[in-house]
């Protein structure tokens, strides 16, 4: 009888030990994840509990901060009125085209294309501004991006130094300065390293966010919206979304292709979502971007149409 009373004994000790265990684990996988979830990136709304110091984006103009890949040309490129086309699939449907046009300067971002697409996007392009990792698909369709005998636009590349900038002559440079000489119609600039700078301090002071200590990466909208304020006097943005079109947790029911002539890519809410509250690696904060925009647009004379911005 007592061998049994032993043994049951034994057995409650160990079922207590168990528990225990079994507490301090939980306890310790909690924790764990509260620590994980403090570090994901966090929109601009949520980031900064303080105010902001407005940045006069004006006295970033004039012909600093660019640098010709061929001859002594001058970025002195200024507009009165601006139509900003993105790639959001957002403008299909908008027969904005015309309207588009009518703007003094018309503003596209990378290998976005008119052709094909005039109703809605128009077919005027007074200024492209192109990511390194767009830099070969706008060189393999001249026809479309680089030879247009109805204009003389203005394209910016912008890209890690070590890639875009002039001392180094990495690749990229050396294969879009023999694109700006064969094509002279063009007038080819690179963002210059101090400038590229600018650029990250400018996202710190405007979000709150280190760029590379939040592992952000500026997308190209960024870089467009900057420079468009710098040459435009007003500026009208056709397609982009506001901030809270996503959502928090969920994009929308109805899937918006991320990029208006590639129907079969990535769902625009998807992407935005997954690049926001990505802790590894780098990612665009399309969101908190956009955040900084809406404050901009009192400030910079920026309208937003399909969508328009409430």
């Amino acid at each position: 009888m007592g061998l049994k009373l032993s043994a049951k004994g034994q057995q409650s000790h160990r079922l207590v030990i168990f528990a225990a265990i079994f507490v301090l684990m939980t306890l310790l996988i909690l924790y764990g994840s509260n620590n994980v979830n403090d570090n994901i990136y966090s929109p601009l709304h949520l980031a900064i509990n303080k105010a902001i110091k407005a940045t006069d984006l004006k006295k970033w103009s004039g012909k600093d901060g660019y640098v010709p890949f061929h001859g002594n040309k001058t970025m002195s490129l200024h507009c009165g009125s601006c139509a900003l086309v993105t790639s959001s699939s957002h403008v299909l449907g908008s027969r904005a085209g015309a309207e588009i046009d009518q703007a003094q300067c018309v503003i596209r971002m990378n290998d976005a294309p008119t052709l094909g697409f005039e109703a809605d996007v128009g077919n005027q392009t007074s200024l492209r501004v192109v990511a390194h990792s767009s830099v070969f698909r706008v060189v393999r369709r001249p026809s479309e991006f680089l030879h247009r005998p109805d204009s003389s636009p203005v394209i910016i590349f912008w890209g890690p130094p070590n890639k875009m900038g002039k001392d180094a002559k990495g690749t990229l440079y050396r294969l879009i300065q023999r694109v700006s000489t064969t094509y002279s119609n063009m007038s080819c600039f690179s963002i210059t390293a101090s400038k590229m700078r600018r650029f990250d301090s400018l996202f710190h002071r405007e979000t709150g966010r280190d760029r590379q200590k939040s592992h952000s990466w500026l997308s190209t909208g960024w870089f467009t919206m900057v420079i468009a304020i710098e040459l435009c006097d007003s500026i009208k943005v056709y397609g982009m979304v506001p901030p809270n079109h996503c959502g928090k947790f969920k994009p929308p029911a109805k899937k918006m292709p991320y990029h208006y002539y590639k129907p079969r890519g990535p769902d625009e809410c998807v992407t935005y979502l997954q690049h926001e509250g990505a802790r590894r690696g780098n990612h665009h904060r399309f969101i908190t971007e956009k955040q900084v925009f809406g404050r901009w647009a009192k400030q910079y004379n920026i309208t937003f149409s399909h969508p328009k911005w409430v």
